[in-house]
């Protein structure tokens, strides 16, 4: 059906949004702490928000299977349109506008389980068995696209302050600063406003028809399902190898400004560092789904490459930030260079990643498989980025667990015997 794509782009739109609110915050960080009088640990909290907005996972999950795809995208549009109001309500008390943010940020958090976890559900859904990895690697792939874009956007949008101005030039900034981070934020509201207006017009659960044998097929229980990822060996193997380093790697481009402020690159420069990174990975992810739709049976190599790569330029990254002990040259060019190669690597995982889960688990429901991985990822990421409060004076440290996570999942991934059960029931049972 040609409608498949129209609910694919409303749901990648969704995405989109998601990712860009999330992100609002990380790229402006030292803006956001003269506009409103953000501390340290306000900047990683509110970057925490996302990984704390999927304690409630497996509910969405829950709802997902017994509901379908049209009711939980709905309540998923509806809680980023409370999110983004929230942030936009005028008050001029700073203490309680902040706290508005929290809760904006928070709401907006527990619309990532959907986004996050859903793509395959959707492909499955919708697609046939030579388009699935495509349309899982772009519905997955825009809320890591959001997020770029709000490295693009904030910077640009948003001056930096001047700490050397005169006190009355100092609050001017001040004031400007604050009205064009309001300006982002009255803009996020609209575009979410008009995803949700979209969605809520038209956003069918599922086709006439399925459009293939695995679509078609019944899916174990809530409990069962839980039963089987648990004791499944060869699932946990596979789950830590993506968790822990996308955990890590969100954590890590959520305070990208901040790591990079030590080694004296602006918040102009990490904007774009952070932006290309992640627009890599979305294209080449895009790409090696498109691939692994021709070529069957090729996950785990393709993962294999991807992770060597991972492994080698965070390695490089790490140690030109150590520049005074490695006498590696630090300049932008080198900067870029490797921060790209790494989210190039990293972010074109996951779709990867995902079909992988599905084909080992089968038939464990798309949804609950993902949102068991999501969750871990998104625990770890929650864990550094708490570290990071405590300890964001020193941040080697953290650009020290990128290459150790990098090559933990390279080993795993190493050691781990993929099978394709949903492929074979399509391709050979269909036939």
């Amino acid at each position: 059906y040609g409608r498949r794509w129209l609910v694919l782009l409303l749901f990648s739109l969704l995405a989109f949004a998601q990712g860009l609110v999330w992100n609002t915050w990380g790229p402006i960080q030292n803006s956001a702490r003269q506009a409103y009088g953000f501390s340290s640990w306000d900047i990683a909290l509110l970057v925490l928000w996302g990984p704390i907005g999927f304690l409630p996972c497996f509910a969405f999950m829950w709802l997902l299977d017994k509901r379908g795809l049209r009711v939980t995208v709905l309540l998923t549009s509806f809680l980023m349109v409370l999110g983004t109001g929230l942030r936009c309500i005028p008050i001029s008390d700073l203490m309680l506008r902040r706290r508005l943010i929290h809760g904006g940020q928070m709401l907006n958090g527990l619309a990532g389980p959907t986004v996050m976890n859903a793509a395959p559900f959707l492909s499955t859904t919708w697609f046939s068995a030579d388009e699935r990895a495509t349309a899982t690697a772009i519905a997955s792939m825009l809320s890591y696209l959001g997020g770029a874009c709000a490295f693009l956007v904030g910077p640009l949008v948003v001056p930096a302050p001047n700490g050397t101005s005169p006190l009355l030039a100092a609050e001017s900034n001040r004031a400007h600063i604050k009205d064009r981070i309001e300006t982002v934020l009255y803009a996020e509201f609209g575009v979410v406003c008009l995803i949700f207006s979209a969605t809520l017009a038209y956003f069918p659960p599922r086709p006439p028809l399925p459009p293939s044998v695995a679509a078609a097929s019944q899916r174990l229980s809530y409990p069962r399902s839980f039963c089987r990822l648990l004791s499944n060996l060869r699932f946990l193997m596979i789950a830590l190898a993506y968790a822990i380093p996308l955990g890590v790697f969100a954590g890590w481009s959520g305070v990208l400004d901040l790591i990079l402020t030590p080694v004296h690159v602006s918040q102009v420069d990490a904007g774009w560092i952070g932006f290309w990174s992640i627009v890599g990975g979305c294209v080449v992810g895009i790409a090696m789904a498109r691939f692994a739709d021709f070529i069957r049976g090729m996950l785990k190599l393709i993962l294999l490459l991807l992770f060597s790569g991972a492994t080698l330029s965070s390695t490089w990254f790490t140690l030109t930030c150590l520049n005074s002990i490695t006498h590696l040259p630090l300049t932008t060019v080198t900067l870029y260079a490797s921060c790209i190669l790494l989210g190039v690597f990293l972010n074109s995982s996951v779709p990867i990643f995902f079909e992988l889960f599905v084909e080992t688990v089968y038939p464990v429901p798309e949804g609950i498989t993902c949102g068991v991985v999501t969750f871990l990822s998104n625990m770890f990421m929650g864990v550094l980025l708490f570290f990071l409060t405590f300890y964001h004076t020193e941040l080697s440290w953290f650009n020290w667990c990128l290459p150790g996570s990098c090559l933990l999942s390279l080993l795993l991934i190493l050691c781990f015997r993929e099978s394709y059960d949903r492929l074979y029931l399509d391709v050979v049972v269909s036939v």
